[in-house]
């Protein structure tokens, strides 16, 4: 048994594929055997995984999730930013300029009323929650957009630890709200070509959630709207922490 755990160690990061591989296999199979598919399979894995991250931290008392139980420690690479953002671009390989000078303005406009609406709904949950301060309002807001964009902000505008755990929880459960719901409602809005994958990525955001719901909608539609969701990211950030949080501000002094 120290032979086969020194093993699992020194080969951390091959463990983390192969145990994310053999969680995909059983929630594809979940999905498939007791779901019918009507809830993907990666929103089963995305589920999963947030239990095993919430049992690794009870066990160890850690902060790593799963990562710290030390034969797992590879998940720490793995779900890292590096192989986050590598991620992130690889699916934008398989998509066509061409199309994707089609969306035009509809696609830009989509990413300015994705952020705005997400945010505004985000602020509103915040002050509902109690918050009354600018910086609070605004992480959480942010937040809302993605779980990237909250911590950012959060961090930009000198919001507390505690505030910028619940604006990365508010963006997890956004993600897994777009996986799951996403195949539900493609049929009913025409989310059935790389135009609409575009415009429905700018509006969501949350690239994993985006590119999980489309990836069991239609596999060919994932480049696109990965991409624009991958923007989306990108404009929170920028808008989030200035623009917004001035407004904010104006309001909540």
């Amino acid at each position: 048994m120290e032979y086969i755990s020194t093993l699992l160690v020194k080969n951390g990061l091959i463990v983390a594929f192969l145990v994310t591989g053999i969680i995909m296999y059983f929630s594809e199979w979940l999905s498939k055997t007791f779901t019918n598919k009507k809830i993907p399979g990666s929103a089963i894995a995305i589920f999963s995984g947030l239990v095993l991250a919430y049992v690794g931290g009870k066990i160890t008392g850690g902060n790593k999730g799963i990562a710290d139980i030390k034969q797992l420690s590879g998940f720490e690479l793995m779900g890292g930013a590096m192989f986050r953002d590598f991620a992130i671009v690889s699916t934008a390989m398989g998509a066509s300029f061409a199309v994707i000078k089609k969306t035009g303005l509809a696609g830009v406009t989509s990413l300015i009323v994705g952020v705005i609406l997400s945010f505004f709904a985000g602020a509103v949950i915040a002050v509902g929650m109690g918050f009354h301060d600018a910086a609070s309002i605004t992480t959480i807001g942010a937040g809302a957009c993605t779980f990237v964009v909250g911590p950012v902000t959060g961090t930009a505008v000198g919001a507390s630890s505690d505030v910028i755990a619940i604006s990365i929880a508010a963006g997890v459960v956004k993600s897994i709200l777009v996986t799951i719901g996403t195949p539900f409602i493609a049929p009913h809005i025409g989310l059935n070509n790389p135009q609409a994958a575009m415009i429905y990525g700018g509006l969501m955001g949350t690239t994993s959630g985006t590119a999980a719901g489309l990836a069991a909608t239609d596999p060919k539609l994932v480049p696109y709207g990965a991409m624009t969701a991958t923007f989306y990211t990108g404009l929170g950030c920028l808008l989030c922490p200035s623009l917004l949080y001035i407004l904010v501000k104006l309001i909540y002094p």
